[in-house]
């Protein structure tokens, strides 16, 4: 009994081993890494909108054809918006209504042949300047009598409103000041005879005696230095951190010696 007993636990532990060898060998499944990307997420724009007047040629103006904005300070926004990674939108506005926006941050941003005053760096920031401009005087072309701002003494000048022509043609005592909402209806007047002249800035003023040769011509030299900037709100100094960055690169590259060159040359 015993010894059949152990032949049977034998019989039983010999079938084991046999089904254990018979049975498929265990596969490992190899573990494949999720793959990684390398490639950096794109940084998100920031929207800023724009306040300008587009009614300063060479500056700012509105293309009769295309209907779009065009002139020396739409094309640098757009080279600074492309450096800083920034997406603008334009605002045309009246620049006094430019001013008084980019004052309560109303506008992010304003570029409008916008002369740094001391006055106007109390309301709102200023990036490094980025073209030299001042003020000339134009006349008719007949004109003779007027060659230096001691000139404009019993004379009626027009001017822009709210602009450092204004500024400084009411410095001089015994002018008539007469203000206009737009600078082209000051050059307008002057050419039919309704003013003895206009004080202007130089780069606009050297725009409308191009196209009035034959009416209108400059005299005298440039009496002011005044510095072009771009304006941003007081509160955003991130954002006038990366238009100071841009326009430092710009400069260096050579773009706005180019736009100069473009929008100008006369």
């Amino acid at each position: 009994m015993k010894r059949t007993s152990y032949m049977l636990v034998s019989i039983l532990v010999l079938f084991s081993i046999l089904l254990a060898s018979c049975s498929p060998a265990a596969t490992s499944t190899p573990t494949t890494a999720p793959a990684v990307n390398t490639e950096a997420a794109p940084v998100a724009m920031t929207k800023v909108s724009v306040a300008t007047e587009a009614a300063y040629p060479p500056f700012e103006s509105v293309n009769e054809l295309t209907k779009e904005l065009e002139g020396f300070d739409i094309d640098l926004m757009k080279a600074i918006a492309e450096k800083a990674n920034l997406e603008i939108e334009f605002v045309n506005t009246p620049f006094d209504s430019l001013l008084a926006g980019i004052a309560t941050c109303q506008f992010d941003v304003a570029i409008s042949a916008v002369t740094i005053t001391a006055e106007r760096a109390k309301q709102y920031n200023f990036s490094t300047p980025y073209i030299n401009a001042g003020q000339i005087i134009t006349v008719a072309l007949d004109n003779t009598d007027i060659t230096s701002p001691a000139n404009l003494v019993g004379k009626t000048v027009g001017v822009q409103l709210s602009t450092t022509g204004q500024i400084e043609v009411e410095k001089i005592e015994g002018v008539t000041v007469r203000p206009y909402d737009t600078v082209d209806l000051a050059f307008l007047d002057l050419a039919n005879e309704q003013v003895d002249a206009v004080v202007a800035d130089y780069g606009t003023t050297l725009n409308y005696v191009n196209q009035s040769k034959d009416k209108i011509k400059l005299t005298g030299e440039i009496f002011t230095e005044e510095m072009y900037g771009v304006a941003v709100c007081k509160t955003d100094t991130e954002l006038l951190a990366k238009i100071n960055a841009a326009l430092a690169e710009l400069k260096t590259e050579g773009v706005l010696t180019s736009l100069e060159e473009k929008w100008l040359s006369d």
